[in-house]
């Protein structure tokens, strides 16, 4: 007989409202991937570096070459120059980054804190590892970190904290403020830090994204976690890097080597190549601005109520005016009554939190976001 090590977990609830969007034949507004093509130039150089043979194992920490772009690209971005052979690190994902750093520093009775609403890889994880999963939690409509409930909750069990921006689900972002209070609240402490900053590029209306890497202090204390499968509209590639100081980076790869060992070879090999180019990747806020706004502007004759997101590629809806029911079972009806299928905002809280709000994923063609429109528009 089997007993669990996950007793709470059931199946992600993007897995079951994408199964009922195929079941009902709705569109798909819920999991997070576009419905648009993947750059031609970068299918170009997958194909010709599976052409060249690059077809074997890649390295356990990455293709040098993609480390190396990567260190460009962030000094461009953040000013640091990262070190390509000791602090950078290739995965199979970004999960497998978070997934990696929390096992790799999290032992038994450890206590990691998170903000919530959650991204949901986080808890589980961290359960594995015996960790103690401690909540703060970010308050609707403006989903704004409590640091005084942090600052609450921190203690000497205190072994990680978690934190998301641009963050998924809310779609809020973290100021310069917040990562400055952040740096003196941990300061003189050994906590360990993992910022999830996978919609690194998706941040709107003009701000910049705040990253660790930033701030000395903090990037002494971090594991800064990436995706290109978010950055290049290719989420089916699972491919992510995160980047670290020496000591946590080495700790990082003691787990990786045993999971992945290494990620998929002609994709480094392409990545590496289209990289070399920053106008693939530095008109993306721009881009994602556009879809937002056009979706925004759809809502707008709709009984939803919603203020624009400020980072990712997801939007919040308030639908309190047309229903009393639970998000859960609210987004469940809209998907089999009206055919449109969303995520509702309680499973990423522990006690599921019953704010009326559910996530659209504008990720999409304009004709998906107008005929999605055009059927929530009905309600």
């Amino acid at each position: 007989m089997i007993i669990t090590k996950l007793p709470k977990v059931e199946t992600t609830i993007f897995s079951v409202m994408s199964a009922l969007a195929q079941k009902h034949n709705a569109i798909n507004l819920s999991q997070g991937f576009p419905d648009f093509k993947v750059n031609e130039n970068l299918i170009k150089e997958v194909t010709k570096a599976m052409n060249s043979n690059f077809n074997q194992y890649a390295p356990m920490a990455g293709f040098m070459p993609l480390r190396e772009q990567i260190a460009q690209k962030t000094e461009k971005i953040y000013a640091i120059l990262p070190n390509p052979d000791t602090e950078i690190t290739i995965l199979s994902g970004a999960s497998e980054g978070i997934f990696a750093a929390i096992t790799a520093t999290v032992r038994e009775n450890d206590e990691v804190i998170i903000f919530e609403p959650a991204y949901d890889l986080y808890v589980p994880a961290i359960e594995l590892q015996g960790g103690i999963v401690r909540h703060v939690s970010m308050a609707a409509p403006n989903f704004r970190p409590d640091f005084e409930q942090l600052k609450r909750l921190i203690s000497p069990k205190t072994r990680l904290i978690i934190f998301n921006t641009p963050h998924n689900p809310t779609g809020s972002t973290w100021t310069k403020d917040d990562l400055q209070t952040l740096d003196l609240l941990l300061e003189g402490s050994q906590i360990l830090v993992i910022s999830d900053e996978v919609y690194e590029h998706l941040i709107f209306d003009n701000q910049e994204h705040q990253s660790v890497l930033s701030y000395p202090n903090l990037r002494k204390r971090s594991f800064a976690v990436f995706s290109f499968g978010k950055t290049f509209h290719a989420t089916g590639w699972k491919v992510g890097y995160v980047i670290a100081p020496k000591e946590l980076t080495a700790e990082l790869r003691k787990i990786h080597q045993y999971i992945t060992f290494s990620t998929v070879t002609p994709i480094q090999v392409a990545l590496s190549e289209f990289l070399k180019n920053e106008e693939n990747y530095i008109h993306l806020a721009s881009f994602y601005q556009e879809k937002r706004d056009y979706l925004c502007k759809l809502l707008t004759e709709t009984n939803f109520r919603f203020s624009p997101t400020q980072g990712t590629y997801f939007q919040l809806i308030d639908y309190s005016k047309i229903s009393d029911q639970k998000d859960t079972d609210f987004a469940i009806w809209l998907t089999e009554k009206i055919g449109v299928a969303t995520i509702p905002i309680s499973p990423f809280y522990q006690n599921n939190n019953s704010a009326k709000m559910l996530r659209l994923c504008f990720a999409k063609n304009n004709e998906t976001l107008e005929k999605s429109v055009e059927k929530l528009s009905k309600l």
